[in-house]
């Protein structure tokens, strides 16, 4: 027999040799996946088949050498939702649940709140807005052609309205009208390639990473584009690099539009996300 507490020590000694940041999370995560159930059920599983442990070690060598996780298992969870990922779409990251949240929670206070997410992506925040807000109307738009396949099928059922295109320019018809605007913009300096952990700048789109010399560049078109969008008095939340707690907020104040501009931070401390009102 080949008990699931020795299997899973082997894999998170190898995991963690391989430089992964959540070595023992991981190896469960993966034998849950090979096993088709959920990590907190592990504990009551007696054996490893014999004929799984192949396929699970082929995964732990894949994650090893950098893979996603969620490229291994083929979904990501975020706040209440499921979303399918992999090759060609930006991994959702636990912090931007911080993000969808100030949302929602703002999106909550109105009767029937109209709602834009830029820079969709997997349509994470999107899909979690329309989960937790059924009275909004959830916008999204994506440019990256593997993305938006993504955010497509993600999106499926939700009645998010999806569109393909640049967030410098989509929503022409919404000018004015419109709540809540959300995006998770690239926001990397160029420089900081080598930084930029494995898993990210290995899989995920360049085009959902870099944003030119000082990782602003987005940013600076999201100020613009957000302020046509917004109703007066509507609000825009951004996440952001965390040594961008200072300069990405200044990208708004810069701009003479935005009142009530604050950084937040994410739960280990970390300058994550800014938010601020349309001055009316």
């Amino acid at each position: 027999m080949t008990r699931p507490r020795e299997v899973l020590a082997g894999a998170a000694t190898r995991l963690g040799e391989a430089g992964v940041a959540s070595p023992e999370h991981d190896a469960a995560e993966l034998l849950a996946h090979v096993l088709g159930t959920a990590r907190s059920r592990l504990p009551l599983v007696d054996d490893v088949p014999l004929d799984l442990l192949g396929e699970y070690d082929t995964l732990v060598a894949r994650r090893a050498a950098r893979v996603p996780l969620q490229h291994l298992t083929g979904v990501a969870h975020f706040r209440h939702v499921e979303l399918f990922v992999g090759p060609g779409v930006f991994v959702p990251r636990p912090e931007t649940e911080l993000l969808a949240g100030w949302a929602i929670d703002r999106a909550a206070l109105l009767d029937a709140p109209v709602v834009v997410d830029l820079c969709t992506g997997s349509g994470a925040v999107a899909k979690a807005i329309a989960d937790e807000v059924p009275a909004a109307t959830v916008h999204a738009v994506e440019l990256d052609d593997p993305a938006h396949a993504w955010a497509e099928r993600n999106l499926v059922g939700t009645g998010v309205d999806l569109r393909h295109g640049d967030f410098a320019t989509a929503f022409d018809d919404l000018r004015g009208t419109v709540d809540v605007v959300t995006c998770n913009p690239p926001y990397i300096p160029l420089e900081a390639w080598e930084s930029v952990a494995p898993e990210a700048r290995d899989h995920d789109p360049h085009l959902a990473l870099f944003s030119g010399d000082d990782g602003l560049d987005a940013i600076r078109v999201l100020a613009r584009r957000a302020a046509q969008l917004l109703r007066p008095g509507g609000v825009l939340g951004f996440e952001h690099a965390d040594v961008q707690g200072e300069s990405a907020p200044g990208v708004l104040a810069a701009t003479g539009h935005w009142v009530d501009v604050r950084d937040h931070l994410d739960l280990a401390g970390r300058a994550r996300f800014t938010t601020a009102r349309l001055a009316r």
